[in-house]
């Protein structure tokens, strides 16, 4: 498949429920990340968040990229 990436930016572009799904689907891997470390921490400062959204991220292409 030649350029995917630029399909995939076209097909969000183009399709409205298919850009909010996939926005959608990054918020919540942060939501979810979030939750899990307010679990165990009382208070987060910007290291924590960052941690939160590099793993969040992790996540969601984990999801992303599941066979």
């Amino acid at each position: 498949m030649k350029n995917p990436i630029k399909k995939l930016v076209k097909s969000l572009h183009k399709d409205e429920g298919y850009y909010e799904s996939w926005k959608a689907n990054i918020a919540m891997s942060f939501y979810d990340q979030y939750n899990r470390t307010k679990k165990t921490k009382k208070y987060l400062n910007n290291k924590d968040i960052h941690d939160i959204a590099n793993q969040a991220a992790e996540e969601f292409l984990s999801l992303l990229c599941k066979k």
